[in-house]
């Protein structure tokens, strides 16, 4: 990309698993830390991680007998789901990877965040999720400013 495309970092990988549980001693072990247990619409729940200070991980286990999320792991089971990139600009971003050929499947906008999705079916075979926060992220105080680097762009939670 130019020297005009919105800056850009991997947030984090999201791992499809059956349960939370079964799958949390190896993080543990890797040294993760937990900081946010959710769940989304009793559809499915989340478990986020820190590793090293800067890395992290999402845990994703279905609530709901049936979701996405459950036809996701009957057709592959449990490993990697998507990958996270947080950007400065997502309509900049989405416009430039719609140019280049690749569909942007899913868009939502969130009082913390906006996020879109590129289709799996690009040659890396990888759901990636395009996520651009707002400035009333960490307003619920499960997050710092320390989680927001893109360049020198940082949100601050006051």
């Amino acid at each position: 990309m130019g020297e005009d495309a919105p800056r850009a970092r991997v947030d984090h990988v999201g791992i499809a698993v059956e349960d939370v549980e079964s799958a949390e001693p190896l993080l543990t072990a890797l040294g993760c830390r937990r900081l946010v247990d959710d769940v989304v619409e009793d559809r499915f729940r989340w478990v986020y991680y820190e590793l090293g200070g800067g890395s992290r991980i999402e845990l994703i286990e279905p609530v709901a007998e049936e979701s996405f999320l459950t036809d996701y792991l009957d057709r592959n089971g449990p490993g990697l789901h998507h990958v996270t990139i947080e950007v400065t600009d997502i309509d900049t971003m989405t416009a430039t990877l719609e140019a280049a050929g690749f569909e942007i499947v899913d868009r939502a906008a969130y009082d913390e965040w906006i996020e879109a999705f590129v289709s799996p079916r690009n040659p890396t075979g990888t759901l990636f999720q395009l996520m651009e926060y707002t400035a009333r992220y960490g307003e619920n105080g499960e997050h710092t400013a320390a989680d927001l680097v893109v360049g020198d762009r940082r949100l601050s939670t006051e």
